[in-house]
């Protein structure tokens, strides 16, 4: 499950005694992790506990196994800690929820001491409680409690010599589904080596599949090196988002082709399973996922995102004015006149306002007769 109510990172960069720990949650992305969970328990270490447990010199993913000993999936306020039902209690871990606690090792044992004291100590290790309580640091119920211990939880299981996990190939993983196309075209324009840096600290990859990047190729082509290379590390994001994270993240989201004013951004939406990628030129639906093993996240995208820097949005054309209606004829031809580059004909009103012109000079002209007809009658009746 997944939250924003909380940071980790931010919470424990209010206290600098806890500065090495919080720079190794981040190092071994267990801060990551420790924000998507709802319902979670920090045993935060200061300075001088993190110095000994680094004495050990214990390898970066043996590392993370002991700090997330230190990690509980379940909400223990300070008051909580002193409501333990029958004084003690078992609650599981990070560590037990990692898969890489052998049997049991990965709880922790709390228990209520004489003097108003509250011990932890890990399951595996003989019943001994190896710290206590010192204070709380922060808690937003029921969400996230931040604790401050002692000293570091001892256990030998924890502490076992982890492997460094397969090195993630993301061309590799690309090509084996689906999505072959789009892996070659990093390789050969170089930005796979872009792509794979980012991968340790976190890593979120839109992939067109191979039908999109064939229909795509032609504009493709056209584009400048330096463009093509942008273009392609608009497809990544340099932290590692979660389907859950990404429906509750909905906003602007910057890429691997973001430069300064240069943004190269999109906006993620969502609209209840449907997520979209919008560029102000188009959007792009996820289709589904071709890896999702934290810190690289690979998605499938029904189209080739385009950015803005690139390509210009495609406004609707303009709705043609309908013609007037018109009871007199001369106007219904102009109106129904096809475009033409030759000069506009005469109007036909002038044409018309002549006509009644002339029409009324030949008015005057017969009265004048009138007039000269009735003074010769006058005359010889005289």
């Amino acid at each position: 499950s997944t939250s924003n109510a909380h940071n980790i990172t931010r919470i424990l960069a209010k206290h600098p005694e806890f500065s090495t720990f919080n720079h190794y949650l981040t190092l071994t992305h267990l801060a990551s992790e420790i924000n998507r969970r709802e319902t979670i328990t920090v045993l935060a270490l200061n300075n001088a506990a993190m110095s000994s447990l680094l004495s050990k010199q214990l390898s970066l993913y043996t590392l993370k196994n002991v700090l997330s000993l230190h990690v509980l999936v379940d909400y223990f306020g300070s008051k909580k800690l002193h409501q333990i039902t029958n004084g003690t209690a078992l609650t599981s871990t990070m560590f037990q929820a990692s898969g890489a606690a052998p049997g049991s090792s990965g709880y922790i044992n709390i228990t209520d001491l004489k003097g108003g004291k509250v011990g932890f100590g890990a399951e595996n290790n003989d019943g001994n409680l190896d710290a206590v309580y010192v204070k709380s640091v922060a808690e937003i119920p029921y969400n996230i409690s931040v604790l401050q211990i002692s000293q570091v939880l001892n256990s030998a299981e924890a502490e076992a010599p982890t492997a460094e996990p397969s090195k993630l190939n993301l061309t590799e993983i690309m090509s084996k589904q689906g999505c072959k196309a789009f892996a070659d075209l990093l390789i050969s324009s170089g930005a796979d080596a872009t792509f794979n840096e980012n991968i340790d600290g976190g890593l979120t990859v839109f992939c067109p599949t191979d039908p999109v990047i064939k229909d795509f190729m032609p504009k493709y082509k056209n584009l400048t090196a330096s463009k093509k290379a942008s273009l392609l590390l608009y497809h990544g994001v340099p932290v590692y988002q979660s389907m859950q994270m990404l429906k509750s993240n909905n906003g602007i989201m910057n890429t691997l082709a973001t430069d300064g004013a240069n943004k190269y951004d999109f906006t993620i939406q969502n609209d209840g399973e449907v997520v979209t990628l919008e560029t102000k030129v188009m959007t792009a639906k996820i289709t589904g996922t071709l890896k999702d093993e934290e810190p690289l996240i690979v998605y499938k995208i029904n189209k080739v995102l385009l950015p803005r820097e690139l390509y210009k949005p495609v406004e609707a054309p303009a709705e043609s004015p309908k013609p007037s209606k018109s009871k007199s004829k001369s106007k219904h031809k102009v109106a129904d006149a096809p475009e033409s580059d030759a000069p506009a004909e005469s109007d036909p009103a002038d044409d018309q306002t002549a006509d009644n012109d002339s029409g009324v000079a030949g008015l005057d002209g017969r009265r004048l007769v009138m007039v000269m007809l009735s003074l010769c009658i006058g005359v010889l009746l005289m």
